[in-house]
């Protein structure tokens, strides 16, 4: 891209004990997450220094991190990108994540109160009023916030860590799939989801994820828009 478009990164606020490479690398982490840097958007360590007001030290190691987690990559001419996807990638990747999120949520079931049933109630309107404001943003983070919740429940789990890894390799094309939700995404398997909780009913609960996960990036079984986004982030 000649003409990069102005990078809009949400910054949060540092809290106490939190080193600046930490605080750089929870910001980086969570504008690929939540989709803020797309594919095809070359970076470089001044500019993210410039964005973040930070030295260029902090913002190497994160990048570092985020190079490990397949995330981000410094590429040869020290332009920071999305890695390259194909399409074949793009499939294992969501199939993953099928098959971890199910499990993660199944697991979870016998440990879910009340309480928590209410949180993720809270969490489903927060999606609901974010899709409606058409906030893309506050969508992708107000909907890993409920699939995080849910999968938390389970003190046991050790999924969860792999499950955002997954995250963060879709998370550059989840704006696309949000702005395809009002087309594929008719049913709202949150919803499923919480009625499943509330019924203790396992087998509707596995596919109530499932389905929230298939059909939130349905937009990839229309090969135009896929092979847009792929193209995109092999952009060198």
């Amino acid at each position: 891209m000649n003409n990069p478009s102005p990078l809009d990164i949400t910054l949060t606020d540092r809290k106490d004990g939190v080193t600046i490479t930490e605080w750089v690398y929870e910001v980086l982490r969570n504008a690929v997450m939540s989709g803020q840097i797309l594919p095809g958007r070359s970076l470089t360590i001044r500019e993210l220094a410039a964005v973040l007001n930070v030295s260029s030290m902090p913002i190497r190691e994160a990048l570092k991190k985020l190079g490990t987690e397949r995330a981000l990559e410094v590429r040869e001419n020290r332009r920071i990108m999305v890695p390259k996807m194909t399409a074949m990638k793009f499939n294992e990747l969501c199939d993953t994540r099928i098959a971890l999120e199910s499990h993660a949520a199944v697991r979870a079931l016998p440990y879910m109160t009340d309480t928590l049933l209410e949180e993720l109630q809270t969490l489903d309107l927060a999606i609901d009023h974010a899709r409606t404001m058409k906030n893309a943003e506050a969508t992708i983070q107000s909907n890993q916030a409920f699939h995080r919740r849910l999968y938390s429940a389970n003190p046991h789990q050790v999924s969860l860590p792999l499950i955002e890894s997954l995250w963060l390799q879709l998370g550059p094309f989840l704006r696309l799939a949000n702005s395809q939700l009002e087309e594929h995404y008719i049913v709202d398997r949150h919803q499923e989801a919480l009625l499943a909780i509330k019924n203790k009913d396992t087998l509707a609960l596995q596919l109530a994820i499932a389905a929230d996960i298939r059909e939130g990036i349905a937009f990839a079984g229309t090969p135009e828009l896929l092979h847009q986004f792929i193209e995109a982030s092999s952009n060198s």
